[in-house]
């Protein structure tokens, strides 16, 4: 019987709840798909902890099929979306507009070396 390891970086039941809703529906076509849960957990764990996609550990699905769902997600946009509904999410939560209304970009000017005196 395989044990199943929990790891911090694990998505909570609620946080499940939040974003399978933005995922695009499975496939009816092909193998049978792979629990979607497992592969996020799989993304939060390698972002986590830094570790090379070839280095999951074995608990969580291969490592070739979370970097395949990580990266078709990617080009199709799904990361993107989940990022703004939960931007969304913890923005109305605190009282604030859903949406950022204000950017500060701030720049900082670094003296060059004066010179360009010609030598020779």
């Amino acid at each position: 019987m395989k044990t199943e390891i929990k790891y911090s970086s694990d998505l909570t039941s609620r946080q499940w709840q939040l974003i399978c809703q933005l995922l695009p529906r499975p496939s009816r076509l092909g193998r049978r798909p792979i629990d979607r849960r497992r592969i996020i957990n799989a993304v939060l764990y390698v972002v986590r902890t830094g570790c090379q996609w070839r280095m999951l550990p074995r608990n969580f699905p291969n490592w070739s099929t979370v970097y395949n769902v990580f990266w078709r997600w990617r080009n199709d946009g799904i990361w993107q979306k989940i990022h703004d509904a939960l931007r969304a999410k913890t923005r109305k939560a605190a009282g604030k507009k859903s949406t950022p209304t204000v950017a500060i970009v701030d720049s900082q000017s670094i003296r060059t070396a004066e010179g360009g005196e010609e030598r020779g």
